[in-house]
């Protein structure tokens, strides 16, 4: 019987590819890790200083007494992880200090463009309350009577209270109120018809014409329920036919001067 030949292994000249493959992929997650390191998000790095030196007592009382800097559940006692209630929030003293001089460059802004314009100068009112900064426009003035269009000679006072707000950056909820008068339009069924489709007027012309975010924007009809004064005198209807521009400077932790 013959003898069964035995063929040599044939050897792979090739297995360094192997090993240079697995060197290529190690490379370049080292370079992707090193690319995201080094994009650092200044913000968030700015939030979690102000948050170490909170917990450190490094300024002010820490713990529960004060508000939180990040978004999370009620605070138990200071600690970074359990700091936060949902909404990222200005100290009050500071949110009302900054709804203070938000009201003066507001009006120093009208002041200026109305002077000329003796006819519109009660058109509009400024107050700071509290933490809130609250813009009046009067609806016998920016309105037909019964009806939700924006008259055009008024858009120009508009443009000018909405530019001074689109810098702050911060929420704006309008709100439209009415007396207690029924409507004399068709198109309106009652005064929460009309009340919300002049705050949708306003929110929509401020949205379009100086690009601010939808989200910081709201619109809200609250009809006859919210009167300022008397509905009994001319004078206490006029009053209470208004539209509400709210600005609540300490909901949102984000500043109007640059802090």
């Amino acid at each position: 019987m013959a003898k069964r030949k035995v063929h040599e292994e044939h050897e792979n000249h090739e297995r360094w590819l192997v090993s240079y493959a697995d060197f290529i992929t190690l490379l370049f997650a080292f370079f992707v890790v090193m690319y995201s390191v080094s994009r650092v998000d200044q913000n968030r790095m700015v939030q979690v200083v102000h948050a170490i030196k909170f917990a450190m007592h490094f300024k002010g009382s820490g713990g529960v007494g004060e508000l939180p800097l990040f978004d999370g559940p009620p605070s138990e006692g200071g600690c970074i992880a359990n700091t936060g209630s949902g909404q990222k929030a200005v100290p009050v003293p500071e949110a009302k200090r900054d709804a203070e001089q938000l009201r003066k460059k507001l009006r120093k802004r009208l002041q200026s463009f109305l002077m000329d314009r003796p006819d519109y100068t009660n058109s509009v009112s400024i107050e700071s309350e509290g933490t809130r900064l609250v813009v009046r426009l009067s609806a016998a003035r920016f309105f037909d009577p019964n009806h939700a269009a924006i008259r055009p000679e008024m858009i120009p006072v508009l443009d000018v209270i909405a530019g001074e707000l689109a810098g702050a950056k911060l929420p704006v909820r309008v709100e439209g109120h009415t007396d207690d008068s029924p409507t004399g339009n068709r198109r309106y069924r009652d005064n929460w018809e009309l009340s919300s489709s002049r705050a949708a007027a306003v929110v929509s012309y401020v949205q379009r014409a100086h690009d601010i975010p939808g989200k910081l924007l709201s619109a809200a009809g609250h009809g006859a329920t919210r009167p300022l004064a008397s509905n009994d005198t001319p004078q206490g209807r006029e009053a209470n036919r208004r539209i509400e521009m709210v600005v609540d400077v300490g909901g949102e932790n984000l500043s109007i001067l640059g802090r």
